[in-house]
């Protein structure tokens, strides 16, 4: 929809959805600050023109409003997923009259992808050595260890298979050559890197700034390893995305519209100590060791804007494009995980903290063989609380899903503790890092508890009349 940052921008100018800010502003702490406070006014997208320190424009809050997430994508992606789905669905075995029926979709099947263009605004300007101290990278908490790249979006390849990954990890700026690279636990990247340290080699990496707000969501999308993102940028921009060689040669292609890139390696077996960094569970993850990014270029257009975000206590930005790529993802639920009829994660959490899942249940338990499947797929293992019901519900309500669950729920057979399991990174509750424990809850439609005047009740549904069945003091 939006074959790079600048035509977007240049919608939201027409839209009234972003404002030009031309005092001069720090990027440490203060533009943070002026961004939070007009998030939480639910106010438009920034440009800061003047930012102390460097000679590039910042842009902010580019997705923090539903409105804007319409504005980049539009209804189009998702109405090819959810036909998607339907042919998946219904041409198993084929039918010609079902074929033609979705003859469109091929159609759009043949824009997805990438290809190769030699018109490259990313190559106008070339630094070598790289100068990442003439960014504006910002500082975004008092207590944070440094300035921190927020919106990088990371291109890694298996050194062994060549599949991609893109993903966006915080980058903690160390000097003009060096950032860290905060590879969390069940990340693509780190992955990646691990292969490249069993064989003792230097994992290339490229950093992409911008570009198409379909290459930005992609890198946030929590797909499956292997599932290349590249493709889903495609979809959301509904073109193939435009690549271009490097001109100093290396291994990766890079986003011919993006604003900046930044090409190096992460040296194997080499850490450095990263953080604290203001998160969004809305407090600080600490320090530790990560790996190293060693820049050795930096590419860029000549007039680049540097685009950022802010995280922390819900809801900011990642809020809205979180809640939208669970909309666009969600009909494919059922497809890889049968059981699953409908799945939710709630950003007021942060999303891997809370997560709810309507299930089938055709004989006894069967929902927990739905829990451990949801627990075992991709950054949803990373689930700290799952609720699941076999009843239809609005997953999006979740006051009134709540009820549903106290209603029914027996904390003596319906709730499941697993503990000294893998953790989210961020999650600090256990004392540990990556390392805690989960729970899961399994309501049935049959039963509702209550209790009354001391005495517990079980009372069985059927046929919209109620039994009481056990009686218990």
């Amino acid at each position: 929809m939006h074959p790079n940052l600048r035509t977007f921008l240049d919608l939201l100018f027409r839209e009234n959805e972003i404002v030009i800010v031309e005092a001069q502003v720090d990027p440490y702490l203060e533009v943070a600050e002026i961004h939070r406070r007009t998030i939480d006014r639910g106010g438009p997208a920034l440009l800061f023109k003047r930012v102390k320190g460097s000679r590039f424009p910042v842009v902010t809050n580019l997705f923090g409003t539903k409105r804007r997430i319409d504005l980049a994508f539009g209804p189009k992606p998702e109405a090819v997923v959810r036909e998607l789905v339907e042919v998946a669905e219904s041409l198993l075995p084929p039918q010609p009259a079902e074929l033609w029926k979705h003859r469109s979709l091929g159609r759009e099947v043949l824009k997805l992808g990438t290809r190769n263009t030699s018109r490259s605004p990313v190559t106008q300007v070339r630094e070598r050595p790289a100068r990442l101290d003439q960014l504006p990278v910002l500082t975004t908490w008092q207590e944070d260890g440094g300035p921190f790249l927020t919106l990088p979006l990371v291109y890694t390849e298996n050194p062994i298979t060549k599949k991609h990954n893109l993903g966006i990890y915080r980058m903690q700026v160390y000097d003009a050559q060096t950032t860290g690279l905060h590879w969390q636990i069940q990340k693509g990247g780190g992955f990646h890197y691990t292969e490249a340290e069993r064989l003792d080699q230097a994992l290339p990496v490229t950093v992409f700034l911008g570009g198409p707000p379909a290459l930005i969501l992609a890198a946030i999308a929590p797909l499956p390893e292997d599932v290349p993102e590249l493709v889903l940028a495609s979809l959301l921009a509904g073109e193939k995305l435009k690549m271009t060689t490097n001109p100093l040669g290396g291994p990766h292609r890079l986003a011919a519209e993006a604003e900046f890139a930044l090409v190096g390696v992460a040296p194997p077996h080499q850490r450095r100590a990263e953080g604290p960094f203001g998160d969004h569970y809305g407090y600080y993850s600490l320090q530790h060791d990560y790996p190293v990014f060693e820049v050795d270029t930096v590419f860029h257009r000549r007039d680049a804007i540097y685009p950022a975000t802010v995280v922390g206590k819900p809801r900011q930005e990642d809020f809205f494009i979180g809640d939208y790529l669970q909309q666009l993802l969600s009909p494919l639920f059922p497809l890889v995980m049968p059981g699953v009829r409908d799945l939710w994660t709630y950003g007021e959490t942060g999303f891997h903290s809370l997560c709810a899942a309507v299930v089938q249940e055709r004989y006894g338990r069967e929902a927990l063989v739905s829990a451990f499947r949801i627990l075992g797929e991709g950054q949803l293992s990373l689930t700290k609380f799952l609720l699941l019901t076999d009843t239809p519900q609005d997953l999006h309500d979740f006051p009134r899903l709540l009820e549903h669950v106290l209603a029914r729920f027996n904390p003596e057979t319906d709730l499941f503790i697993l503990s000294n399991v893998s953790m989210d990174t961020l999650d600090y509750t256990s004392g540990k890092v990556n390392e805690g424990s989960k729970a899961a809850t399994r309501i049935s439609r049959r039963f509702i508890f209550w209790s009354n005047g001391g005495r517990s009740f079980l009372l069985w549904l059927s046929g919209g009349t109620g039994k009481i069945v056990c009686r218990r003091s």
